[in-house]
């Protein structure tokens, strides 16, 4: 007894002993101030003694209340020689609660992770994967995926940069696109640690996975909008603001072009019998292996939608779309590229409805001011060059005269004034009609015809001596006897009375100059007899002129 009176006196934690029907018989002083702080947590021990104690590894933990708080007691029992035994208890409360601690910060982190990704992961040696979150990943069970090589499930997968499955080295947020289970594509944001053993060497990678998909969506979705905003906007201002229509509207097919990322862009213009013709092109004439694409039929296709059509001809996939102003049909729109390229959404066919439209204010635009410049440039009623433009263009090819021979043919109707007073002024003008589709018939590019006002005609031939100048005038003449139907009569018959001045690199002559000689010339083949053509002399002071 003694003995065990020393025991129990010196074990540092609380002791009791009890006999073999589980009653105290001996407690040591750190027992006693348990059982004075708290004495319920006996009635467990009790129970404990009756069911356990005495079995290899049996352990009770009780929690006792004392004032510094509650503790956490854990009691084994050592039997002794005829009954009863010896409990020696331990103070486990820093113990369980760092346990209870770390249960719950790796409860944490695990929620932590799964709030923050869609899947965690990591990879064995051999670059396969030996855990997925319990809960699998994209769209596969976690069990499907143990053992998989994850490089399967990259998209465009590149073998020569590595992947984050196998990373050598800290990744954060680097962007992939994987496959998922119904075959979708699926972005993922990756970040990943690599794993290396204590030699140091490498033994796999761990990491994280999150599905950002939507967000790559949404923002590509609001990047396109933008670009289409940019391009819209800017095809807008060079429509409207370029004085030039050809550079205009290449400026918006090339910009087109480039903003679809398509391989050509051409934009149509309708005539004013409804046919359509080229205005601009930009990029190759897309073909196919049967030759080159028909646009005509194209734009026949055009005549039952109002919408984009989008036509797959072999390697080609195009877009085109009408262009018009206030429902009236002015014009189209054609873009194209291979059809192994990306295939064309929905944003595409908006963009182009958009430039369409665009393009359809500006062809309704350009055909305004072209009309005005015509109706500036040209004589009402002929349709000839007016005073103002003739003299004006005549000046810049004299200006720019590069060598040889070129001519101006003054002209002036004789007995026009007799059909006025006999026939009135609409045969009057059905004359002058007449004179001015005679001079606009056989002019070569570069020739200007032109009408002064009254009955006084011109006529520029670029590129001419002057036995070409005088071959114009004779057909000239000869084309007024046709005419002689529209005189006023047998004894007043039309005719046409020209004078020819020559322009010759030889002389520096001004437009003025020319112009004066050619309208001496002019009067005195009038003053010969109507009906005759003389050739001014050239510059300077030199004989008259020469009558053909």
């Amino acid at each position: 007894m003694l003995a065990l009176a020393a025991v129990l006196a010196g074990y540092p934690g609380p002791a009791v002993q009890v006999d073999g029907e589980g009653r105290q018989i001996g407690v040591n002083p750190a027992a006693k101030a348990l059982l004075d702080a708290d004495s319920g947590w006996w009635a467990q021990v009790g129970v404990w003694l009756r069911a356990e104690a005495g079995r290899p590894s049996s352990v009770c933990s009780v929690r006792v209340n004392q004032s510094r708080g509650l503790t956490v007691i854990e009691w084994v029992a050592a039997p002794l020689a005829g009954a009863g035994c010896l409990l020696f208890g331990r103070d486990a409360t820093l113990e369980r609660q760092l346990r209870q601690a770390l249960t719950e910060s790796r409860q944490r982190y695990k929620d932590l992770v799964e709030i923050s990704s869609d899947f965690a992961w990591e990879t064995g040696a051999d670059r396969r994967l030996v855990f997925v979150s319990p809960r699998g990943a994209l769209g596969f069970p976690a069990d499907a995926l143990i053992g998989r090589d994850p490089v399967e499930l990259i998209d465009d997968y590149d073998a020569e940069i590595p992947s984050p499955f196998a990373t050598r080295r800290p990744i954060e947020f680097a962007e992939l696109w994987m496959s998922a289970a119904d075959g979708a594509a699926v972005c993922v944001s990756v970040s990943a640690m690599p794993l290396f053993g204590p030699d140091r060497r490498w033994v796999g990678a761990r990491g994280v996975c999150r599905d950002i998909t939507e967000d790559v969506n949404r923002a590509d979705e609001l990047a396109r909008v933008r670009t289409s905003e940019r391009l819209l906007g800017h095809i807008g201002h060079t429509l409207r603001d370029q004085v030039d229509v050809a550079e205009a509207l290449d400026e918006a097919a090339s910009e087109t072009t480039q903003a679809l990322g398509a391989s050509g862009c051409k934009i149509f213009r309708t005539t004013s019998a409804g046919d359509y013709t080229l205005a601009v092109e930009h990029g190759p004439h897309p073909a196919t292996a049967a030759g080159p694409v028909d646009f005509s039929k194209v734009l026949t296709s055009l005549t039952q939608v109002e919408e984009p059509l989008v036509l797959e001809l072999e390697e080609i996939c195009l877009i085109a779309c009408r262009t018009q102003y206030r429902r009236v049909v002015n014009g189209a729109v054609c873009v194209w590229r291979p059809r192994h390229a990306a295939p064309w959404k929905e944003d595409d066919l908006a963009l182009v409805a958009g430039v369409a439209d665009r393009i359809g204010v500006a062809q309704t635009h350009f055909a305004y001011q072209e009309r005005l410049r015509r109706l500036s440039e040209r004589d009402g009623l002929t349709g000839l060059f007016n005073r103002r433009t003739f003299f004006e263009r005549m000046a810049e090819q004299v200006s720019r005269h590069d060598g040889g021979f070129s001519a101006l043919l003054y002209i002036d109707l004789d007995n026009f004034k007799a059909v006025n007073d006999l026939h009135g002024h609409q045969q009057g003008d059905a004359v002058l009609k007449a004179v001015g589709a005679m001079l606009s018939s056989g002019v070569r590019p570069g020739d200007l015809p032109g009408r002064l006002g009254g009955d006084e005609f011109v006529l520029w031939l670029a590129r001419a001596d002057r036995d070409e100048a005088s071959g114009v005038a004779r057909r000239l003449l000869t084309g007024i006897a046709e005419l002689r139907h529209l005189s006023a009569s047998p004894e007043k018959l039309l005719g046409l009375s020209i004078g020819i001045a020559v322009h010759s690199g030889e002389f520096q002559e001004a437009p003025q100059g020319l112009i004066d000689r050619a309208d001496s010339a002019m009067y005195a083949a009038k003053a010969k007899g109507k009906g005759n053509v003389v050739i001014a002399p050239p510059p300077g002071p030199t004989a008259a002129g020469t009558e053909l």
